[in-house]
């Protein structure tokens, strides 16, 4: 063989040889990862070859699955009251994947989990159709109904959790949208999502989980207990030597009260009617360290909070000056905290200090109801000592029984409610129309089965009449007295 047509037949062979260390690369080594690509056709046409398993609410299922009649997509996913419980469940589409409990336990309720193996073989046998399993959750019908009912055409969020298990019990996030408009794979499910996307109120936020906002005068619950934990506050019912004005370390920038008598008030009284002069000297005597670490022991500054659907980071700066941490203590400066998070401070101090972990999903159960997985209650921290708790308690609840105090909408007859109100001032020089909140627990005999977090983003109010007492107060009565009356 002459000299080029060796050349060549080297060259041919060194293409051969790439090719087939390509081709067994694709099928040997990147064949798991290339099965279940986003991308790969072939995946989002198995998901939905068989009948999807439920998210199930109070034993019935809140999801369904109807024949699509699609010669590709055989079944497509329903919801019922698909608005009302979209931020729990995600959607699930042909088209659009799937997002939150869909996308997270989509082995579960394809069938397709290795946890199912037994399932699906022995359906080869029987000749029965795959199906997949159930999730089933922590989540309160009425309580969840309450919430979104509560929050009717209003932008905002709620979240309710029982204390003494970090079990979610509400979930709400208005405006909100319907899954089953984009679940199939055709022209009107691709209008719906081009619509939703294009929409600026932001329908598929889940704003209960997913938007960080100023947490305002609730934040003061959370600098009470620092207070306390570091010896700044022994007696509630003390006068704290505050001046008026109270002039903000490091300037000349006088603290503005909305409330009348914070001159050296209790820190009792200066919760009742929410002194901002009170809990801004307190922060700052408390420092900005000791702030950060109360702050981070309830979950601020943790990005890996999973409900198992991931929360957004809450957030209580590390770095700032005195002012700013002064500031920070009332809940403004660049203080943010989801709706679950302001939730988990209520709930910790409802259960006397201790901080349960948040979760939604109680078990995970196979087509014939086998339990694959149950969730069991797990600690998360202890912010503050029980007896610190007991006193923030009492000053919670003087918010909503006192005279002066300004939570008096979410009393119930019967029941000790306890409650912080907050209007949180944002947008350029504070000029946007502030943000309504309220936490808040109830308390029985038997303890507390419910904390809630209500923020009222916007609505049609006037600026000067958006209070978190007038506003979300009441809709964090109503998913408090749903979760009561439910314990009857």
């Amino acid at each position: 063989m002459n000299k080029p047509l060796r050349r060549i037949a080297i060259f041919c062979g060194l293409l051969v040889l790439a090719l087939l260390i390509r081709d067994n690369w694709i099928q040997y080594v990147r064949a798991g990862e290339l099965s279940t690509h986003e991308s790969n056709r072939r995946v989002t046409i198995e998901r939905y070859a068989n009948v999807r398993g439920n998210i199930i609410v109070d034993g019935k299922p809140i999801t369904g699955t109807v024949d699509s009649k699609d010669p590709f997509y055989k079944y497509k996913r329903t919801y019922v009251d698909g608005p009302m419980w979209a931020p729990v469940t995600g959607y699930a589409s042909q088209a659009f994947d799937a997002n939150q409990l869909e996308k997270l336990e989509d082995g579960i309720l394809t069938g397709n989990d290795d946890r199912l193996f037994f399932d699906r073989t022995l359906s080869m046998f029987t000749g029965d159709k795959k199906k997949g399993g159930d999730v089933v959750t922590t989540l309160s019908g009425a309580a969840q109904k309450a919430a979104f009912e509560g929050l009717g055409d209003k932008k905002g969020a709620v979240a309710a959790i029982e204390p003494s298990t970090g079990k979610i019990l509400a979930l709400a996030s208005t405006p909100s949208y319907d899954p089953s408009s984009f679940a199939g794979y055709h022209d009107k499910d691709a209008k719906a999502w081009q619509a939703l996307e294009k929409d600026p109120e932001k329908p598929k936020l889940n704003r209960a989980l997913r938007e960080i906002y100023p947490p305002g005068s609730t934040f003061k619950v959370l600098t009470a207990a620092a207070a306390l934990e570091n010896g700044k506050v022994s007696d509630i019912n003390a006068a704290t030597k505050t001046p008026e004005p109270y002039i903000l370390p490091d300037t000349n920038r006088e603290m503005v009260n909305h409330a009348r008598g914070c001159e050296n008030a209790t820190l009792k009284y200066a919760m009742e009617v929410s002194c901002n002069s009170v809990f801004a000297k307190l922060g700052h005597e408390v420092g900005r360290d000791k702030m950060v670490e109360m702050a981070e022991k309830f979950g601020f500054n943790n990005g890996e909070i999973d409900t198992p659907v991931r929360a957004a980071k809450s957030v209580y700066d590390r770095n700032m000056d005195r002012p700013q941490n002064a500031l920070s203590s009332i809940g403004q400066f660049n203080t943010n905290a989801t709706p679950l998070q302001m939730a988990m401070v209520a709930a910790a101090i409802a259960n006397d200090g201790k901080l349960m972990k948040p979760y939604m999903v109680e078990e995970l159960r196979s087509p014939d109801l086998d339990v694959l997985e149950k969730h069991e209650p797990e600690e998360m921290s202890r912010p503050m000592s029980p007896r610190t708790a007991q006193l923030v308690q009492e000053m919670m609840e003087s918010v909503v029984q006192s005279d002066n105090g300004t939570g008096g909408k979410a009393k119930i007859n019967g029941v000790t409610v306890g409650g912080k109100t907050g209007t949180a001032q944002h947008g350029e020089l504070n000029k946007a129309r502030p943000y309504a909140w309220f936490i808040s627990y109830a308390k029985t005999e038997s303890g507390s089965p419910v904390a809630v977090a209500v923020v009222v983003e916007d609505s049609k109010a006037t600026r000067d009449d958006i209070s978190g007492g007038g506003l979300a107060g009441p809709i964090a009565r109503d998913v408090m007295k749903a979760v009561l009356d439910g314990k009857k």
